[in-house]
């Protein structure tokens, strides 16, 4: 089970982050989540959107250049090596290309978004271990 996600690469100078949220807030688009990283002249934004269809239409038509790629997501306990353990099961597997995380939850897990080098084999090992990778609808 993958979950859509929008990147869009964007100048690193001030307001271009304002630009898009407020293009998405002018749609009445909210964002569930997303990660910023940044070098001296650009930026990568990743965003998680419940409607990332339309997300990517609105931007596009505001003139940002959008790409789509697929993620997992998955619940992992919120305890001292509840991440070291999920990562031994892909580790030796996949390279973790990167990951970013929600806040934990009040059923004590917390959920991290994955993007792996090879989600198949990722995934496989993810349900192989027991672990079940949440649909869009599960983390919104």
């Amino acid at each position: 089970m993958t979950i859509k996600q929008l990147s869009l690469f964007l100048e690193n100078k001030p307001g271009h982050l304002l630009a898009i949220a407020q293009t998405l807030a002018d749609a009445n688009i909210n964002i569930i989540t997303l990660s910023l990283a940044d070098t001296e002249q650009f930026g990568i934004v990743r965003l998680i959107i419940q409607d990332w269809e339309r997300a990517k239409t609105t931007l596009e038509r505001a003139g940002f250049v959008t790409n789509v790629c697929d993620v997992v997501a998955v619940n992992v306990p919120y305890q001292p090596g509840g991440l070291a353990k999920f990562l031994a099961v892909v580790s030796e597997i996949v390279n973790v290309e990167y990951m970013y995380a929600f806040p934990p939850n009040r059923h004590g897990s917390a959920v991290l978004v994955f993007r792996f080098s090879d989600t198949a084999k990722a995934l496989a090992a993810i349900q192989a271990a027991g672990y079940a990778p949440l649909a869009g609808v599960d983390i919104f």
